[in-house]
């Protein structure tokens, strides 16, 4: 018998047997698969702004693409083309939405209005305080109008001449080699300051990549390009890299100093008042004051029940208490299981069969951990653990900080009812209302959980009690250290010896967490909106729940349909009074009873 037919007999075997049968997946990866009753589709009306909101994102999107000066990663260069046609996009767009008439919109078309309309403003914002901070680095970079307007010739489809461009390129490369001494003394003298000096850089850095980029686009087909501008743009890559080593240099070691590029008070109070929170960050700072304060005394009560000395001595005792290598990702299983049941046993909010099992694990590497020494997360959950080649004092920093109880404060913030529950909701309503997301709604309802869990018992054990504990007052410090960095009263050194002396940090994670703070890929304000956003969430809670006569589900499922915003404007979609414009009465959230613990 040939081999052919013998397969084939034994699949028909095993056929006729049943023992071809697929597996049946595990009950919690069933709701993957399972399609909603048709009932369950139409929850929001549609709003007839929705296609004026994607036809703008679509465009905005087009316009980003054609003109970014940079394909990948976070673009810092300042663009004088691409700035006017930004301006006039946003002012055009603006204009349209001035034709709409408010009174013959509904509450949804009215709050998709607003949020427009402050989406706009805050961008044409953004634009001019890009300028201003170029203006204040141009100085120090001699010849950078002109290398950038190569580059965008290139954007507007013009072939880059050999001969001239060759010129410009060493015009730009003597003009920086001359301006050294004077760059010298500018930094003797303290008038290019550390802050200055860090954005120059950065900017210095951003034009090697760009016209690295440019040159390679047409050197490889234009043999006179590569002949005339090959040799000038290596000069010019040097003389670059040189100007941006020693900006540095005086700043320490790139790799390890920490150093912020502080938005100052203005931006500050400008950033808030978007926000719709009436208060100034001094009065933000003593509420963070105030919650801490509250901390520490329901953690001395907790080590008390443990038998410890004091809240240090059982924050110790709980940092030991980490899972073996190799068991970080069945607690996390463990954990996200746990949060789910407590918060289905109470009827909370809806926690659809999708997210149970809808998200993937990824372990944090070695490197990654250097800036992100916890959990992260969002679609899916990254976990913090030490890796086999850390050297010993990381491994155990890495232990200490990822022990069980911290972790189980932080799973629930990452999964559900947090971030992962957050972004399938997002995925499935109100989808137009993608690009008006506020940290203060995404983070402070990760954190609102965190506080609203505590208030419920689930850490019955005074062990999880200390975990919960030291994420809140990590938050709380938070504020304190993002304001007074952001405002240049604080150093970034400082802000690491507070996490480390007030709140228990790891030094190497404390470090860490600054960094994450400052590197620029967050907004500046986002590690306050952890707590504030926690607060404001808690008072509406009170209002519409405690006071106002909703159930739990009722109203945690409503926010999250709504989507992200910010929460001054989602307090009035959930009453039923979204205006023509934004509301003038100042939100005091700080004063709802809800919020005792920071009053």
């Amino acid at each position: 018998m040939t081999p052919r037919p013998l397969v084939i007999a034994l699949l028909l075997g095993l056929a006729s047997t049943g023992q071809a049968a697929a597996p049946s997946p595990p009950a919690l990866l069933q709701g993957l698969a399972v399609a909603p009753p048709l009932s369950a589709l139409a929850v929001e009306p549609a709003s007839r702004l929705r296609p004026l909101i994607e036809r703008q994102r679509a465009d905005r999107a087009l316009l980003e693409h054609v003109r970014g000066l940079l394909d990948e990663g976070h673009d810092p260069l300042f663009a004088p083309r691409r700035d006017a046609l930004r301006r006039a996009f946003l002012t055009d767009w603006q204009a349209r939405l001035d034709e709409l008439d408010p009174e013959g919109l509904d509450q949804d078309e009215r709050l998709d209005r607003l949020l427009l309309r402050r989406h706009l403003a805050l961008q044409a914002e953004a634009l001019a305080f890009e300028r201003q901070r170029q203006a204040e680095i141009a100085p120090w970079l001699p010849g950078y109008a002109e290398l950038v307007e190569l580059l965008e010739d290139r954007r507007d489809l013009v072939q880059a001449d050999p001969r001239s461009s060759a010129d410009r390129l060493e015009a730009a490369r003597a003009a920086l080699e001359a301006g050294l001494p004077e760059l010298e003394t500018d930094l003797e003298a303290g008038r290019l300051s550390p802050t200055l000096a860090l954005r120059t850089a950065r900017h210095a850095d951003g034009l090697r990549q760009a016209l690295a980029d440019w040159h390679r686009h047409q050197s490889d087909y234009d043999p006179w390009f590569g002949w005339w501008v090959d040799a000038p743009q290596a000069a010019l890559d040097q003389a670059l890299k040189a100007r941006a080593e020693r900006l540095r240099r005086d700043l320490g070691d790139a790799g390890s100093a920490l150093h912020a590029d502080p938005i100052g008070d203005a931006a500050i109070v400008q950033a808030l008042r978007a926000e719709g929170i009436p208060y100034s960050p001094a009065e933000l700072m003593a509420a963070a004051e105030r919650e801490l304060a509250w901390c520490r005394a329901e953690m001395e009560k907790a080590a008390r029940e443990m038998g410890a000395r004091d809240w240090r001595e059982a924050l110790e005792r709980v940092k030991q208490l980490h899972v073996e290598p190799g068991r970080q990702p069945h607690l996390v299983v463990e954990l996200a299981d746990e949060a789910v049941r407590f918060l289905e046993d109470r009827d909370l909010l809806t926690v659809p069969a999708g997210t149970r099992r809808g998200w993937r694990m990824n372990m944090l590497d070695a490197e990654w951990q250097l800036q992100a020494p916890f959990f992260l997360g969002g679609r899916d959950v990254w976990v913090a653990f030490p890796t086999a080649d850390m050297p010993q004092e990381h491994k155990l920093n890495a232990l200490r900080g990822n022990n069980r109880h911290f972790s189980r404060a932080v799973v629930h913030h990452e999964l559900v009812p947090g971030h992962h529950l957050q972004h399938w909701y997002a995925q499935r309503h109100n989808t137009h209302r993608a690009d008006f997301d506020s940290p203060f709604w995404l983070e402070g309802w990760a954190l609102y959980w965190e506080l609203r869990l505590y208030d419920l018992g689930f850490a019955s054990r005074p062990e999880d009690r200390i975990g919960m504990l030291f994420w809140r007052s990590h938050r709380a410090a938070r504020i304190l250290f993002s304001l007074g960095v952001q405002s240049g009263r604080m150093t970034p050194d400082e802000a690491v010896r507070l996490l480390i002396e007030r709140i228990g940090h790891e030094p190497r994670n404390a470090r860490a967490e600054v960094l994450r703070s400052i590197g620029g890929d967050y907004d500046p304000l986002y590690q306050v909106a952890y707590l504030v956003g926690g607060w404001q969430l808690r008072a509406l809670h009170e209002e519409r729940v405690v006071r106002g006569g909703w159930s739990e589900r009722q109203f945690h499922d409503r926010v999250l349909r709504e989507g992200s915003m910010p929460i001054h404007l989602l307090r009035e979609r959930l009453f039923d009074r979204v205006g023509a414009e934004a509301p003038a009465a100042a939100w005091r959230f700080l004063d709802s009873p809800a919020n005792a613990s920071a009053r």
